[in-house]
């Protein structure tokens, strides 16, 4: 810090004592703390990495071996144990059950076995005489002369009979466990589990695929769940989720982005900094950028001009018209397109992973037509595709075949009004619902095990009862998988509410829905996002939290879906 080499640190206090050592670090207004102690753990001791050589004896000699080799020694070690445990049991309750098959003989022949010990000169000879008489082994002969005479009460009797039915069953038992190898992994699992709950504390280090990978700039970049915004003429900026509280259903919500005349709010995103962020323009074309390059701003901010954004050279007239954000590019998946007049494609994802600054052709979009809609797919999912006048259309995207970037895609549902166009497109999770909103804000939730799938191109099926000025035309739609997850909506005005999934109700395709989101007069709804909330805020309705990170985030024109 004194050498400079750390900048955003105000003051440092040694506050160690007998009790422990501790450093109070100060960060100065306006940095960015993960940051800071990011670059601590960089040119620091703060954070140290080493490396182990997992050095063992194998078959007595000593070897060094990689991870999953010592743990699989250690499984043929623990079913050694196992085995040499099991025989020696095995044997100590077959000795057992000897001596008990001799006592029961005694006590079947009581009066010939008293008469024979009688007639005995001494121990050694009864001993003999027993063995003869009644074909007993020596340890036999030798437990019936150890038998005490209160063994020979009726109750006494009985024990020894019950305690021999017992021994036989654990013989079976255990030679069982010796005879059936998953029997013996059985054991060692409910061990281990046992061993997990008595002694397993919170693992201490991190374990790193290269410990010496030097850091780079994006591990400085603090971790975090945001929430992203694009106006419809193009100013894009981001916000921690906890900016906003939550709300029960029906409130207004607070500012989240302020809007200049003629420029609403079109899209809203929730996704992690580490994220990539695929932006794709009215023009078919897709940029690339990370989102922690979208600068943090305030609720009042209007943000910046994409186009200010690292790799996004976007060309005069040309605006983001959908995005989507994802963790990495994983081979066989594929990136499912939709436009504003029903037109779906797809493409595998990979022929995305590497897109030049400036842009390349994500689909050919006829005159009079725009790429509203993009979603990530694994090739054997349904989709589902909603229109602003309440039409949902669902297909099995084997319907679809793989194309190139270049291609135009074919008819995902056929528009029959006039006027009619697609505000949602998303591929279908399991148990999940469709949550449905209006321009005027009702909105509702309705399971998706409701749309039966049919082949691509249909006019589609009503998926809300839309009565005129009273609700307007559908805004939004979102897919929600659980009731613990939470909602941003947002309007053109650029008022934002934040509430749970769970206070907004299901119900059928024929209903209208509930207020969700109360407007200012000449406001309307056009986006909605959902996320899922850390631990630490799944309380109560007021508390401000940040979401765990989650899978894919898209947004339309309208938001999410």
């Amino acid at each position: 810090v004194k050498d400079k080499r750390i900048d955003g640190i105000s003051d440092l206090r040694d506050e160690s004592d007998r009790d422990g050592m501790r450093i109070y670090i100060e960060i100065k207004r306006d940095f960015n703390p993960h940051k800071v102690l990011n670059n601590l753990f960089k040119h620091t001791p703060m954070q140290l990495a080493f490396n182990m050589n997992m050095l063992a004896l194998v078959d007595g000699q000593p070897q060094t071996l990689p991870l999953r080799s010592v743990l699989v020694h250690y499984l043929d070690h623990r079913r050694e144990i196992v085995r040499r445990r099991t025989e020696f049991d095995l044997g100590k309750a077959q000795a057992r059950a000897h001596i008990l098959e001799g006592l029961k003989i005694a006590l079947d022949h009581l009066d010939a076995v008293i008469k024979t010990i009688r007639e005995s000169a001494d121990v050694d000879v009864a001993r003999t005489n027993l063995m003869t008489r009644f074909d007993l082994s020596e340890v036999q002969a030798q437990a019936i002369l150890d038998m005490r005479l209160a063994r020979l009460a009726a109750l006494e009797r009985k024990k020894i009979e019950d305690e021999y039915l017992s021994v036989i069953q654990l013989i079976a038992e255990l030679e069982d466990i010796l005879a059936n190898p998953a029997r013996v992994m059985g054991i060692i699992r409910d061990e281990l589990i046992e061993l997990k709950r008595k002694y397993a504390g919170e693992r201490r280090t991190r374990v790193q695929d290269d410990a010496s990978r030097e850091m780079t700039d994006e591990d400085l970049i603090a971790d975090e769940d945001v929430v992203v915004t694009i106006s419809g003429r193009g100013y894009i900026k981001r916000q921690p989720v906890d900016t906003y509280r939550r709300q029960h259903r029906g409130g207004k919500g607070i500012i989240g982005h302020v809007t200049r005349e003629e420029d609403a709010v079109e899209h809203l995103l929730v996704a992690n900094t580490h994220d990539w962020a695929l932006f794709f323009t009215n023009r078919g074309r897709v940029f690339s950028a990370k989102v922690h390059a979208v600068p943090d701003a305030s609720r009042q901010a209007k943000g910046i001009p994409i186009i200010n954004l690292p790799g996004v050279q976007v060309e005069s007239g040309e605006v983001p018209m959908a995005t989507i954000t994802l963790k990495d590019f994983t081979p066989g998946s594929y990136l499912v397109l939709a436009t504003r007049k029903g037109i779906i494609k797809k493409t595998p994802l990979e022929q995305f992973e590497r897109v030049r600054s400036s842009g390349i052709r994500a689909i050919t979009i006829a005159d009079g037509d725009e790429l509203v809609w993009v979603d990530v797919s694994t090739g054997e999912d349904d989709v589902i595709i909603a229109t602003s006048q309440g039409k949902i259309a669902r297909f099995h995207e084997s319907d679809v075949r793989a194309m190139g970037r270049d291609a135009a895609g074919v008819i995902g549902i056929r528009l029959a009004r006039e006027g009619d166009y697609v505000v949602g497109m998303s591929v279908v999770q399991p148990d999940a619902d469709i949550l449905v909103l209006t321009e005027t804000g009702y909105g509702k939730r309705v399971p998706l095990a409701e749309f039966r799938a049919m082949h691509r191109g249909p006019q589609g099926v009503r998926l809300i009862s839309l009565e005129g000025r009273k609700t307007g035309n559908v805004a939004a739609v979102q897919q929600v998988t659980e009731e613990d997850e939470e909602l941003l909506l947002i309007s053109a005005g650029g008022q934002v509410v934040r509430t749970d999934v769970k206070t907004i109700n299901r119900q059928h395709a024929q209903a209208r829905g509930v207020i969700t989101m109360r407007l200012n007069e000449g406001d309307r709804v056009v986006g909605i996002a959902a996320f899922r909330a850390g631990l630490a805020d799944r309380d109560g309705m007021g508390d401000d939290g940040a979401p765990e990170a989650g899978g894919p985030g898209q947004a339309g024109p309208n938001g999410g879906a």
